[in-house]
């Protein structure tokens, strides 16, 4: 039973004259029942959409502002305050919903509901729940494929359309994607997978190298006030069709489109020049919300974000409306620019990379995302997860998006099932193919990396505060039948199918390593093992090139270059030593503290080539927060934030930004100047404004200083 209270979440409408169809703005919405004299006229008073018990049942309580929202395809309860006691037999309603800018009947954007004794099945429909008094609560029906979006309601006499008043701009309901409803196109099994895919809102993006994976916090948010909005601002702005805004496939599409401002004024300006003047660097970003609030109030472009920043608000957008989302990060990802599905690199005769011909190019890790959806208009067994890419890398009929692509579709090598799936595939699968470019114009194909792309992709794992490797979800067991078979149905359909040939297995296996724990500011070595697989003595030379590159694979500057000569037993190995002073390197170093090591050469004997490419990263400093383990909602909280300047140079402009889902809006302190071994000690005070289990996230940025972030877990009660 419901109870007739002040307050967000009710309806309260502009009433009409039900007789004469006209404005009457100084007493409710009145209509007389079949049997009814004018002495028992009834009018609705209010109307509440009882915020409360629908957001619990479709589990969207945690969304804050003045909106009440509920999910397609599952019931939701209105409770009515009437100015008399109902009579069930002779009073009767119709509600209208409406969404768009022009509803129209046809479209399924406007919708006369008459009451009726049932609710009708994957329909919408309206009837009464329960009545006690002048209390009437009624329950409502939408199809789980209905559009989604901000609906108008209104409450009239039954069958009259003309009846119904404009409500006030705050009487009106979200309905979401529903990921619970067996028929809706994003149903997932496993509520474990939908608390994580829908409802947490914060998790990780992992950036780094393969063999030195970072692991960043993020506030996803797409609970906080203003993210709805910006949501669906974002596909108003995309223009999209509000009929299409029913099919999740569309809307990750849009989505993927709109994230980036390449070519539509998006959310996003993509940025990795290392200049970031006019804006934030993308890596002093900890959570999506402040962006999306940005975007949305402005309505202007942010500047500036890079792959994973990009990804974490893809999450917050498409988690908000409701479709499961994951951030996916890949590390030594591939970017294929001629649809070869090959990564081609080129070489000078003095084994140094030609960068004016590497368009292709690999990045150390590069961040998308997966959607969870059915793909009705693919072939049956492509449903699942869904790849869509925000990062403006290449164009997708003209725009800069890509996907959603099937993950099935990708590890198959069926690249030419939609949407973009050659991109994704080459992405995870491509081979690496080395030439040699003289100084004649010709080429020498030098030899060919089966396994130089796609390892450890990587996504927050289900419920734990870890990650998990889904390798096994893109692509086979490297090497294995199933994943050639699948690089060769895919390279088929590429513009250079007649380069995927065998090469001859090369007398030298080279392998190189470095310390991994390693600090930024630091000496470290770099060490070069080269084994003689054959059975017959080898001399060599090599080239040992160590750079400073961005993590999308484009240089930097050099560090250091050396060559050396090499005599090898049958199958003996030895390692050369290249040691990196902190001078040679700390001048030219990147925000992300990415580092390349080069290996070419030749077998003197057999002219064979020897390449290698091996990436890696520096450690970063550590930011401490410190507050207690419990907190209360609505009650100071001390927090300090330590950080010690462990570089051997003055940091200038400091920057600390801290926030946290339900507890703390972004907050920016400028710290100034920070010098060598210096200690910064920040100390303030938080008031928590949801209850669980929360996080704050911190970050420190300045002009010279890398990526530094830190977090602390807190109780709230």
């Amino acid at each position: 039973m419901c109870e007739h209270r002040e307050g967000i979440g009710r309806f309260h409408y502009k009433p009409y004259d039900l007789l004469h169809h006209k404005p009457v703005f100084s007493s409710p919405v009145c209509y007389r029942s079949p049997r009814q004299d004018e002495s028992f006229a009834v009018s609705v008073m209010s109307a509440d959409l009882l915020r409360q018990k629908n957001g619990v049942e479709h589990h969207t309580d945690e969304y804050e502002g003045p909106h009440d929202v509920v999910r397609r395809g599952q019931p939701f309860d209105l409770c009515l305050q009437l100015s008399r006691p109902f009579v069930p037999d002779e009073d009767s309603f119709s509600l209208r919903l409406t969404t768009g800018k022009r509803p129209h009947v046809n479209k399924g954007t406007d919708m006369l509901l008459e009451l009726s004794s049932s609710l009708p099945p994957r329909s919408w429909g309206v009837c009464v729940k329960e009545s006690n008094g002048r209390s009437v609560t009624l329950t409502l029906s939408s199809p789980s494929d209905c559009v989604v979006g901000r609906y108008e309601l209104a409450v009239g006499g039954p069958g009259n359309a003309e009846q119904y008043g404009n409500p006030p701009a705050t009487t009106h309901a979200y309905i979401l994607f529903n990921p619970w409803c067996n028929d809706d196109q994003v149903y997932m099994d496993g509520e474990e997978e939908k608390k994580e895919y829908v409802l947490n809102e914060l998790g990780f993006v992992y950036t780094g190298t393969k063999n030195n994976i970072n692991s960043r916090t993020w506030n996803f948010g797409q609970f906080e006030e203003g993210v709805l909005q910006a949501c669906f601002e974002l596909l108003d702005r995309a223009k999209m069709p509000v009929t299409g805004r029913s099919n999740p496939i569309s809307v990750t599409r849009v989505v993927s489109a709109m994230i980036n401002s390449q070519d539509d004024s998006g959310v996003l300006v993509g940025n990795w020049s290392g200049d970031y003047e006019g804006g934030t660097s993308p890596i002093a970003w900890n959570g999506s919300v402040e962006i999306l609030r940005q975007y949305y109030g402005t309505r202007r472009s942010v500047r500036y974000g890079q792959c994973w920043v990009f990804s974490a608000v893809v999450t917050t957008v498409m988690r908000c409306l409701g479709i499961p989302c994951r951030s996916i990060s890949n590390f030594e990802s591939a970017h294929d620019t001629d649809s070869s599905l090959t990564i081609d690199a080129y070489f000078d005769e003095n084994d140094k990379p030609m960068e004016n011909l590497n368009e292709d190019s690999i990045w150390n890790f590069h961040v998308w995302n997966d959607c969870w959806m059915e793909r009705p208009d693919l072939p049956r067994g492509f449903g699942g997860w869904q790849a869509i890419d925000a990062t403006p890398q290449e164009t997708s009929i003209g725009m800069y998006r890509c996907g959603p692509t099937s993950l099935n579709a990708i590890k198959s090598g069926m690249v030419y099932l939609p949407y973009d799936t050659p991109f994704v595939f080459a992405e995870v699968n491509g081979d690496r193919i080395f030439w040699l470019w003289k100084e004649d114009g010709a080429m020498e194909r030098l030899g060919v990396e089966r396994h130089a792309v796609g390892h450890n992709i990587s996504t927050k794992a289900v419920g734990l505060n870890r990650r998990q490797d889904i390798t096994e979800q893109y692509k086979h067991p490297e090497g294995s039948e199933a994943e050639r078979s699948a690089v060769n149905q895919a390279c088929q359909h590429g513009s250079k199918a007649t380069l995927l040939k065998s090469d001859s297995p090369s007398d030298i296996a080279v392998k190189v390593s470095t310390d991994e724990q390693a600090v930024l500011g630091s000496d470290f070595t770099v060490d070069v093992n080269l084994c003689n697989t054959s059975a017959k003595e080898r001399q060599v030379n090599i080239t040992v090139q160590v750079l400073v590159d961005y993590y999308t694979g484009v240089t930097k500057g050099e560090c250091k270059l050396k060559r050396f000569f090499m005599k090898l037993k049958p199958k003996e190995d030895q390692t050369v030593h290249l040691p990196m002073l902190h001078s040679e390197y700390l001048h030219l170093v990147n925000e992300l503290c990415t580092m390349t090591c080069y290996v070419t050469g030749r077998v003197l004997q057999t002219e064979q080539p020897i390449t290698k490419r091996h990436s890696f990263r520096l450690r970063e400093p550590e930011l401490q927060i410190l507050c207690p383990q419990r907190a209360h909602v609505g009650e100071d909280m001390s927090v300090t934030i330590e950080f010690i300047n462990s570089l051997p140079k003055m940091l200038h402009s400091v920057e600390l930004r801290v926030e946290g889902p339900g507890f703390q809006r972004q907050h920016i302190v400028k710290l100034g100047n920070l010098r060598p071994g210096e200690k910064l000690q920040w100390q303030e005070v938080f008031q928590p404004v949801r209850p669980g289990i929360r996080k704050l996230i911190g970050s420190l940025t300045c002009k010279q200083m890398v990526q530094v972030q830190g977090e602390a877990e807190v109780e709230v009660v």
